[in-house]
Formats: structure tokens, sequence, C-alpha cells
């Protein structure tokens, strides 16, 4: 088997493996990977290694359940490794593909936040991404203390008033903090945030190829999520692959809950029969 044809054995594995199973940092190195054919990931690993050990090392004096030296720990080591959120290039896609970031030392805020998850779970602390709108944030916690951080911005604390503001830069000034902004999320769905970086920016270029190259990569990785057949289904159409669409779009219709998007679907393959008759 090709190196390519490993990695999509071993991301179809991730995707028939439990969330919490899921080794968010490696997963995603290898889906970068995808775009770096023959590159061998070996020293990339190594570095996610060295991320892990310096924080621990840096965390070493700390009290034990203090999020405080944790926090310092992780902040110093991403620090002087040289990471930082790439304010100047934002949308280059290269800022959601690890492999690029960790070259480059520069990444979206998802990106940064799986490094900081990794290097902090790695030393047995709890940390979680966060679904928060628009900008990856993190929450680092202990049994008496909690603290969300942003690796975008180095690591930095943010109360609740500084996401209040961030929530109303994005959502609108009627927008408010509710309790799903501060919702925990899984391995799985960070990755899919992560690409959908990347499907969004192609759709936005107008590349539908590269877009239903990355939903077929998230399809490996959540063969569950039956949304991203619509959204191959979708692509495809842009392509002028019409017979595949309404075979997605199918699929589709037989996995989707009752809804708005089931019925916009059901229209839409009546309107693709049409053509292919």
């Amino acid at each position: 088997m090709s190196a390519t044809g490993d990695l999509v054995e071993a991301l179809a594995q991730v995707g028939a493996a439990r969330d919490h199973a899921i080794d968010l940092a490696d997963t995603a190195l290898m889906l970068a990977a995808l775009d770096h054919p023959g590159l061998d990931l070996a020293p990339y690993r190594a570095h996610l290694a060295t991320l892990a050990a310096e924080t621990g090392a840096a965390a070493a004096g700390g009290a034990a359940e203090a999020l405080a030296p944790r926090i310092r720990a992780l902040a110093d080591t991403f620090a002087a490794q040289g990471y930082e959120g790439d304010i100047d290039t934002y949308d280059d896609p290269q800022n959601a593909d690890l492999i690029s970031v960790i070259d480059r030392r520069r990444g979206l805020p998802v990106a940064l936040a799986v490094l900081w998850l990794h290097a902090a779970r790695a030393q047995g602390w709890m940390a979680a991404g966060l679904a928060f709108p628009g900008h990856f944030l993190i929450r680092l916690e202990s049994e008496r203390e909690r603290a969300i951080l942003d690796p975008f911005h180095g690591g930095e604390l943010r109360e609740a008033g500084e996401l209040r503001d961030l929530l109303k830069q994005v959502a609108g000034m009627d927008a408010e903090l509710r309790p799903e902004h501060y919702a925990a999320v899984g391995n799985r769905d960070i990755l899919l945030r992560l690409l959908n970086n990347v499907k969004l920016r192609s759709l936005q270029a107008g590349d539908a190829t590269r877009a239903l190259e990355i939903v077929d990569r998230l399809r490996l990785i959540a063969p569950n999520h039956v949304e991203l057949l619509r959204e191959a289904a979708l692509c495809h159409m842009r392509l002028d692959n019409l017979k595949r669409a309404a075979e997605m779009l199918e699929r589709y219709l037989a996995e989707a809950d009752d809804g708005p998007a089931r019925d916009e679907a059901a229209t839409l393959l009546q309107h693709l029969r049409a053509r292919l008759n």
C-alpha cells in the first residue's frame, strides 16, 4: 500500500474510534500529511513530544493543583518555541495545516489550540477545546479552578467581559453569552472545525475540487456526520457531477432527521433527477 493509502487507512480507523481515544495532534498531522506526499512525519511527532516535555519541565516546580503555574508553563513553552497567531495572513490555508503550522510557528486559533491541548493533556491536566463562535479557545481546569485561555494570543486569560466583547464582534451587538459558548467539544469536532476552515476558504475561492477533497477527509474521520453527505453532494453539483450528487443526496435523505435542511435536500434531489432524466 502507498504512503497515502496508509494515511487514509489510519484516518478511517480514527473515524471508527471513540472520541476519547482519538490522538488529536497526531490525527491533525496525518490529515495535513495528505497534502505533503512523501513527507516523513517523524520530526513532527518528535516536536509534539518536545512541546509536551518542555511544558512538563516548566511546570515541575508548580503547585500540584494550581492553574497559574500550569498556564505559565504552557505560555512559556510556546513563546520559547516561537508560536503565535497569524494575524497578518490569517486566511492563509497553511494556518490550518498542522505541518505548516509547526514549520512556520503560525496558525489559526484552532490549530494552535490542538498543540496547546496536546501539551497540556500530556501532563495529565484536564484541558478541553471550547465551542466559542469565531475564535477557538481552550479551558484548563483542576478540581478547584478553571480558566479560559486564548492560544492565538499567547494563552491570555479570557474573562467573562472579554468573552462577551469577542462574541459581539463575531455575532453582532445583540449577542449575549450562553452556556453553549462555554461547552467543551470533543476531539473529532475540533478536527472538523480545523478542516472546515480549509473547506470554506476553498469554496470562497471557487475551488470546488479542493472543497470536495476536504469533505472526503472529513467523512473519513467523522463517518457518522450525516451532514457531510449533503456537503459532498453540493460540491459534486458545483463540479457538474450530477449523478454523483444525486447519489449523495439519496444517502443523506436516508439518514438525516426531519427538518428544513432535509426538506431542502429533497427538493434539490427532485431537480437533479429531472435534469438527469
